[in-house]
């Protein structure tokens, strides 16, 4: 091993150690710094060439790029990080642009790399990787800076990394087609930028948890038919905490501690991607939580609003979400039963332990789940793979394990599997093994009271 690498390495990870363990301070203190950032934004972000219209762009296209030292919590390690800004495809199939980070491992050779789709979980564009990468610090932030500590092992095992912000520039949050054309376009982008050393032959592996896994799964559904040459580059996914069918994950919070906060926020997020007006339909209290959160992350959102449901939101008679038509149309775009099954390998993993966060929500129809994510529709999207032909597909449930508490145990795990599947190795298999799940049916509408 060169030693001049592993110091580099070594110094990224202390880094990484030292200035999580002050996350709090790291936080709380830039607070002014942040909202001066959102005052002035970073003209790179912005694709202003008004002689040439975005859409004269291949999708994957880069438009600007940049070199920068990796940060973390503000703090500039010695890696160095190659960002772009690409077209790409938005939910509605408009070209729009986006920003992803590549980090070329001291070990690599450009053989392979993973796509990692972070857990930002948020409403604001400010706090996605790319800025936490660029030296950005804000609370919404905190998950992209902390997540540091899961790149750094597979940096050191020669793997380079392709970060996208999922979300895009207007942060849409829960809308996971979108997530999955940033992040093929996102690769796309890398292979076609000497400098990152990726190339046609480059394999990938797709990594994600909880947010991230929106993306992963959306990325290998939508790669056959929207990306076939990344698609043939794909080993496989990988990934944990998946929300399946969304309308189903917000009966289960409803009413929840903690995690009914995800209910505004995937709102807010489906509606601001698909163009669709709720605000109608929402009660006094419904549109002040909404505007509270309009720009908010997970981390503003958790407990802020402890027992609230959907019918604290809405007006009485929008007490059933599904009737209202722009609901049912949203949820069932975002539903991946309803996607097209993955060709490559997959390994699923899944908590099912919702009584540590907070939450014992079982509704009829639904059963349990980690807290936020339902397992009965993890399992059913599982075995509807297996059912169309994808016979690569290994699924784990953890029954003692929460949403938080599972994504350390899976996390090794799921970089373990990625490890055979960049080996050659032949993918394990669930299929026939994995119990029954909930109908992933779409959402029928229902005659307004």
């Amino acid at each position: 091993m060169n030693r001049r690498t592993t110091a580099l390495l070594s110094t990224a990870i202390v880094t990484a150690v030292v200035v999580v363990g002050a996350a709090p301070a790291a936080v709380a203190a830039p607070a002014a710094g942040a909202g001066a950032a959102t005052a002035a934004p970073d003209p790179f972000y912005r694709y202003e060439d008004g002689s040439k219209p975005l859409s004269s762009y291949r999708p994957g296209d880069v438009l600007k790029k940049r070199t920068l030292n990796y940060h973390i919590f503000g703090i500039p390690t010695p890696l160095k990080a190659i960002q772009l800004l690409y077209r790409t495809t938005d939910a509605q199939g408009r070209p729009s642009a986006n920003v992803t980070t590549v980090v070329r491992s001291p070990h690599g050779d450009g053989s392979k790399a993973v796509s990692y789709q972070s857990f930002y979980d948020s409403l604001s564009p400010e706090d996605g990787p790319s800025r936490a990468i660029a030296g950005g610090v804000s609370l919404g932030g905190v998950i992209a800076n902390g997540e540091s500590l899961i790149l750094a092992p597979l940096l050191l095992k020669g793997y380079d990394l392709v970060i996208p912000d999922t979300e895009g520039q207007n942060a849409d949050f829960a809308a996971g087609p979108e997530y999955g054309t940033n992040t093929l376009d996102s690769i796309r982008a890398g292979i076609r930028t000497e400098e990152t050393g990726l190339h046609s032959g480059t394999k990938f592996g797709l990594f994600g948890y909880s947010g991230g896994a929106i993306a992963t799964n959306w990325t290998s559904a939508l790669a056959p038919a929207y990306a076939p040459e990344v698609n043939a580059q794909l080993v496989g996914f990988a990934e944990g905490g998946l929300l399946v069918a969304p309308a189903h994950n917000l009966r289960y919070v409803d009413g929840a501690l903690a995690w009914n906060g995800v209910i505004p926020m995937a709102l807010i997020g489906v509606s601001r991607s698909y163009g669709i007006d709720l605000t109608p339909y929402l009660s006094a209290k419904g549109l002040e939580v909404v505007k509270d959160l309009e720009r908010g992350s997970i981390v503003d959102a958790l407990g802020r609003h402890p027992g609230m449901t959907w019918k604290d939101m809405a007006k009485p008679e929008y007490k059933d979400p599904n009737s209202i038509p722009p609901f049912v149309a949203a949820v069932n775009k975002i539903n991946l039963g309803q996607a097209a099954t993955p060709t490559v390998p997959g390994f699923i993993g899944q908590g099912n332990a919702g009584w540590a966060e907070g939450t014992f929500n079982s509704p009829p129809g639904i059963g349990t789940g980690d807290g936020v994510m339902v397992a009965g529709d993890v399992r059913a999207l599982a075995r509807q793979y297996c059912a169309a032909g994808n016979n690569s597909i290994k699924y784990e449930q953890y029954g003692l394990l929460s949403h938080v508490g599972a994504m350390p145990y899976w996390a090794p795990r799921a970089m373990a599997w990625l490890d055979d599947r960049f080996a050659g190795r032949t993918a394990p298999t669930s299929c026939g093994r994995i119990p029954a799940g909930n109908s992933l049916e779409p959402e029928k509408p229902t005659v307004t009271p």
